[in-house]
C-alpha cells in the first residue's frame, strides 16, 4: 500500500512537471501568427496540421459544453456529502478527510482556470461569438479529468457492491473519453491545449490520490491503536 502511494506521488509530481514544461515548450517553440487575428501559437506547425484534419464541428462542441455540467453536478454532489458530514458530526475535523482533501483539490482546480484564463497561453483557433478566447490548457477537458477520477475512486471506497462499482468505472471511463476526444474532433482548441489538460489534471488527481490514501491509513492506524489501548 505505501508502494503504491509513493508511486501515485511520484506520477503527479512528473506530470506537474511535464505541465510545466509543456507550458514553457508552448511559448517558445514553432511560435507563429497562425492563430484569428493573427494570435500566436506555439507549436504551430503541428497544430495547424491537425486543425485543418479535424475541421470545427460546433454541434461536437455544444454537445461536450453542456455536457461539462455532469462534472459540475459531482463536485455538487459531494460538497453536499461534505456538509452533511459537517452537520451530523457538528465539526469539521470529524468529516472524512478525503471528503475535505476532495473539497481542497477541486478550488484549486478552479483557481487553475481562473489563472490562465486571465493569463492566456494559447487562443483558441477560431472565434467565439467574434472574440478571441483562452484555450490553454482545455478547461473542459480540465474539469473533466480532474473530477470523473475522484468519481470512481470515492464509490471504490464507499459502494460495497460489486456490479454499481464496475457500472460507475465503465460510466468514468467512456465519459471521459467521449469528452477528449470530442473537444479535439470539435476543432475549438489546438491539440496542444487538450495535451497540456491531460498532463495537469492527471498529476493533480495522482497528487489527491496520494493525500486521501496518506491520511485514510493515518486514520485506520490510530483507530487500531485507540482500539488496542482499550483492550
Amino acid at each position: 500500500m505505501k508502494d503504491t502511494r509513493k508511486r501515485d506521488l511520484l506520477a503527479g509530481i512528473v506530470l506537474v512537471a511535464a505541465f510545466a514544461l509543456w507550458t514553457v515548450a508552448i511559448r517558445l517553440i514553432d511560435v507563429q501568427n497562425a492563430g484569428p487575428l493573427g494570435s500566436e501559437v506555439g507549436f504551430a506547425t503541428i497544430n495547424v496540421w491537425f486543425h485543418r484534419l479535424t475541421g470545427v464541428h460546433m454541434l461536437i462542441y455544444s454537445i461536450t459544453d453542456w455536457l461539462g455540467l455532469v462534472p459540475i453536478i459531482i463536485c455538487m454532489c459531494f460538497g453536499a456529502l461534505g456538509i452533511i458530514q459537517l452537520v451530523k458530526r457538528r465539526s469539521l475535523l470529524t468529516v472524512d478527510s478525503d471528503i475535505l482533501l476532495l473539497g481542497a483539490y477541486y478550488v484549486v482546480v478552479i483557481l487553475g482556470y481562473l489563472l490562465f484564463e486571465m493569463v492566456p497561453i494559447n487562443y483558441r483557433p477560431i472565434l467565439i461569438d467574434g472574440n478571441l478566447e483562452a484555450s490553454y490548457p482545455s478547461s473542459t477537458t480540465l474539469l473533466v479529468l480532474t473530477v470523473m477520477p475522484t468519481l470512481k475512486y470515492q464509490s471504490d471506497r464507499r459502494i460495497a457492491n460489486p456490479v454499481i462499482r464496475k457500472a460507475i468505472a465503465v460510466f468514468v471511463i467512456v465519459f471521459s473519453a467521449f469528452m477528449v476526444l470530442g473537444r479535439l474532433i470539435a476543432g475549438v482548441h489546438w491539440v496542444t491545449d487538450i495535451a497540456g489538460s491531460v498532463f495537469l489534471s492527471s498529476g493533480m488527481f495522482m497528487i489527491y490520490r496520494y493525500m486521501a490514501d496518506y491520511f485514510i491509513s493515518k486514520k485506520v492506524i490510530l483507530e487500531a491503536e485507540e482500539s488496542d489501548g482499550v483492550q
